[in-house]
């Protein structure tokens, strides 16, 4: 057979290091899907159930492996359906490129079946935004597509005509009229070596010396930079607080962190970041500017990769635009080592914080506490395991309860903060690590969104371990609805129960429900272990509330006054209460 457009496409990304296409098919792509099937030994394609689940995927992918994730769409509402997980990938910058369909190049502008003017509809969302006009044009657009990708570290998007997919690879079929010719380019990105200038180094490190009560905030751009993040809390006598995405830069029992930072964070950081007079960020823009230090009351160091996110949360004095690694590693002979004192206070109030949580892991509550879940998933899950977690309060547990340690790490929708990625995220991380043990730890309400993709993990082999933390009810938005001073409403998912196990067995996979408490580790043990994929199903506290690290006068206020205008269970929530003071006071 000739050859197509859609081979040079395909070839191109095999040249880039592209093993595998996370999509759906559709009249859109058949010429696409024509390209993959003649070129499945160099790339892989994975099916799934939903585009959605396609871009969480591909997203996934990149920020597991640091290489570009692929997903693929048909034209019209297939490519609609891509928009979320690509704004998980933009928001949380990380290098994605999505390929759509769009109706041949004859009937484009004539309201044609499905014609939706999909590089309008992501102009947004990227970084890089096309529409193949010409076969010439291939494969010249993958390479400026996705070294665009890597370089903004963001979403790249390319749109092909059906007609042009199909088209005799190399074809030109417009006489030229300017003095040019089809493009001719290379498969190659190279990353520049950033690191800060040597004056904006001195300047720096006479702010961090001069500070008495030093503070840093490292996040996930400082992921593979841990041992230097230590040696700068070492040096400068700095407590460590980790934003969530971050999680997995030092380990949890690292004796210089405070834990997280925010509503899911902890008592020891937020007290950190009100007491601190000098503050050095790495590789992060955490976006709560409640919980930073007010402007004026710490000097800020900041290392950022982008210059245009330097000092954009909190004024920056010295902004250190680079890696935070090679920053790090300049930096350190410039800073004068200081007492510990401050160092070890926090390390005495972490102690204290961390035996607070470890009193609400009880396994003699019931219903179960969903503290008690996520240490059970903790001790039993392998030291180098992968979680990826959904947003709402299941963020919250796994924030607070699950460890990183060893060769652990930990995934979520960072910025974007939507709900359903935990499982296509273990799917994609699986697929990349075959041999690592991953676990998606999910809420009921992310989970039954796309829950369809756990027949994809059926169908492919891959042995992810699914978790879900059943409360029946969207948790995370009933709580802010009381803080607001609102009884909850809308937000309880009632009867029938959905049978989420049974879905899993139909599958063909395990599933197991569990409600009672002694039930757990036995069930987890046995899902943790099953040779395939696996669903455990506990039915948790669904009136257990994910409190702040500090909770304020005025957010006490506002849940009392949803109490006196109606809020439902209240005997049951206040119940619950109760027993997290006791067990605090136990421990």
């Amino acid at each position: 057979m000739a050859e197509i457009t859609s081979e040079l496409l395909i070839k191109r990304l095999a040249e880039w290091g592209v093993d595998t296409v996370f999509g759906l098919p559709g009249d859109g792509i058949n010429g696409i899907m024509e390209g993959l099937r003649r070129h499945s030994d160099q790339v892989k394609f994975v099916l799934v159930h939903h585009e959605e689940a396609a871009a969480f995927m591909a997203c996934a992918y990149a920020k597991a492996t640091g290489k570009i994730g692929v997903c693929l769409a048909t034209s019209g509402p297939g490519g609609i359906h891509l928009a979320n997980g690509l704004y998980d990938a933009k928001l949380d910058h990380v290098p994605v490129l999505a390929i759509t369909g769009l109706q041949e190049s004859s009937v484009l502008g004539t309201a044609y079946q499905q014609e939706v003017a999909l590089d309008r509809l992501f102009e947004d969302v990227t970084e890089y935004n096309q529409v193949v006009m010409n076969p010439a044009q291939m494969p010249a657009l993958v390479d400026v597509a996705i070294r665009t990708a890597y370089a903004r570290r963001g979403v790249a998007h390319l749109t092909f005509p059906n007609d042009i997919q199909v088209a005799p690879a190399g074809e030109d079929p417009y006489q030229t009229v300017a003095p040019v010719r089809p493009p001719s380019t290379a498969p190659v990105y190279l990353a520049p070596a950033v690191r800060p200038r040597d004056d904006d180094l001195r300047n720096a490190a006479e702010v961090l010396n001069a500070g008495t009560r030093v503070a840093i905030l490292a996040g996930i751009g400082a992921k593979g930079a841990g041992r230097l993040v230590e040696q700068a809390a070492e040096t400068l006598g700095a407590p460590v607080v980790k934003s969530l995405l971050g999680k997995m830069v030092l380990a949890d029992d690292s004796p210089y962190t405070t834990g997280g930072l925010g509503l899911l964070g902890t008592k020891p950081s937020e007290e950190l970041m009100e007491e601190a007079d000098t503050l050095l960020m790495l590789g992060t823009n955490f976006p709560y500017t409640k919980f930073l230090p007010e402007p004026g009351k710490a000097k800020v160091v900041q290392v950022e990769i982008d210059p245009a996110r330097a000092g954009t949360r909190v004024p920056t004095d010295v902004p250190l635009v680079g890696d935070v690694a090679a920053t790090l590693e300049a930096l350190l002979p410039l800073i004068e080592r200081k007492d510990p004192a401050f160092l070890r206070k926090y390390q005495e109030k972490t102690r204290d914080w961390r035996d607070a949580m470890a009193a609400l892991e009880s396994a003699d509550r019931d219903p179960i506490a969903p503290q008690y879940l996520a240490r059970e998933l903790d001790a039993q899950a392998a030291d180098d395991a992968v979680l990826t977690c959904d947003s709402g309060t299941i963020a919250t547990w796994a924030a607070r309860h699950w460890q990183v340690r060893g060769g652990r790490e930990f995934y979520l929708s960072g910025t974007l903060a939507t709900m359903a990625p935990g499982l296509p995220y273990a799917l994609a991380i699986q697929h990349a690590h075959p041999g690592r043990q991953v676990i998606a730890f999910v809420g009921d309400g992310g989970f039954a969104m796309l829950m369809a993709e756990f027949h994809t993990a059926m169908r492919y082999g891959l042995p992810v371990k699914v978790v879900i933390n059943n409360n029946n009810s969207l948790g995370q938005i009933l709580w802010e609805q009381m803080v607001l001073g609102y009884p909850e409403h809308g937000v309880r998912f009632g009867e029938p129960l959905p049978d989420y196990a049974a879905w899993a067995r139909g599958c063909g996979g395990f599933g197991v429900h569990v409600t009672k408490p002694g039930d757990l580790p036995g069930a987890l043990q046995e899902a943790l272990a099953h040779p395939g994929p696996a669903l455990l199903d506990v039915a948790v506290n669904p009136d257990e509330p994910p409190l702040p690290g500090k909770v304020s006068y005025d957010q006490a206020k506002k849940f009392a006054e949803a109490w006196l205008h109606g809020q439902p269970r209240k005997a049951s929530i206040a119940s619950t209460l109760f027993k997290d003071k006791i067990q605090q006071l136990k421990g």
